[in-house]
């Protein structure tokens, strides 16, 4: 791939929690803004490649183990378990090659977008993904968490309050969510990441397939990904600058802004004078949102827009 991107992955999470906290809150920074992790994107796009039977190594996986009382137990596979589980390998530690192991790893296509780190059996291998996520920070001010009761269908039987030693009620549950939520994540395509594994030979490089399975499922995956806490969670934007492979942007979110309309939504997207004077080495600038709830105000000449739901040029 001759070039490079940068760009931006919009998320809308209405009465959802697109990234909780370990206290299941929405996650905020000391300053109280309210964001979420690289993983939070990553996750979904790494399930939905599973579900498309892609190689997917970074992700949790589960295998039934008997101990030695007899009992079977379900528990996660170890990074070690996984990739031979993957590769159909019988044992790593048989492996002395890391010739080998490096084309296992960029057979993977998460390893082939975000990298990796490999320690295992003597191997210490590191490898820095082509493709690299910023963390998404919500751009809308009047977000506020809601706690919701919610009413279990079942006793807790360790609580005992009746004459029999038994819990007479039903338990008492927690969900959190954000009343509503625009997440916006930088990104950037740098396949010169991998070149001097091409030098080795075990990877032909980040290609132009590589790239547009990325940004196929990046425009897609947080709708597909419908769990109880992430069903709300859709993507509501894309923004892809195509540009000469040497040209370098900073971070590209700092120039968007989000607004609450009474009807549609307003993204302002300010890039005119961030590019002044380089526009010869852009090649192409991608925008895809929903017409139906979203406005567009860009200042900038030539961009092509897309409907995110049908991908059709609006």
């Amino acid at each position: 791939m001759n070039k490079r991107v940068y760009g931006v992955l919009g998320v809308s999470s209405i009465m959802a929690n697109w990234n909780a906290d370990f206290s299941g809150f929405p996650k905020t920074t000391t300053s109280g803004e309210t964001y979420g992790s690289d993983k939070a994107f990553k996750y979904p796009m790494k399930k939905m490649w599973v579900n498309e039977g892609e190689k997917v190594i970074y992700i949790k996986s589960l295998r039934l183990e008997k101990d030695k009382k007899g009992n079977v137990n379900l528990i996660p596979r170890s990074l070690k378990e996984r990739y031979e589980y993957l590769f159909d390998i019988e044992d790593l530690k048989n492996c002395k090659d890391s010739t080998e192991v490096l084309k296992n790893l960029f057979r993977a296509i998460d390893v082939k977008n975000f990298g990796a780190t490999f320690a295992e059996s003597g191997m210490n291998i590191s490898i820095p993904g082509a493709v690299q996520f910023g963390q998404g920070f919500n751009k809308y001010e009047d977000t506020e968490p809601q706690e919701q009761q919610i009413l279990s269908p079942f006793r807790d039987a360790t609580k005992t309050t009746d004459e029999k030693g038994e819990a007479k009620n039903s338990t008492l549950g927690t969900k959190i969510v954000s009343d509503e939520a625009h997440y916006f994540y930088p990104f950037v395509v740098n396949p010169d990441a991998y070149n001097k594994f091409v030098k080795l030979e075990v990877t032909n490089g980040y290609t132009e397939e590589d790239y547009l399975k990325f940004k196929k499922t990046s425009l897609v995956a947080a709708t597909a990904f419908s769990t109880n806490s992430k069903e709300g969670c859709d993507n509501e934007f894309g923004m892809f600058v195509e540009t000469d492979r040497h040209l370098y942007l900073p971070n590209l979110t700092e120039y968007i802004q989000f607004e609450k309309g009474e009807k549609q939504n307003i993204i302002s997207i300010c890039l005119k004078d961030i590019l002044a004077g380089i526009e010869s080495q852009i090649q192409t600038i991608e925008i895809y949102y929903n017409p139906v709830t979203t406005v567009i105000n860009c200042d900038i000449e030539g961009v092509k827009y897309f409907n995110i739901v049908t991908r059709k040029e609006v």
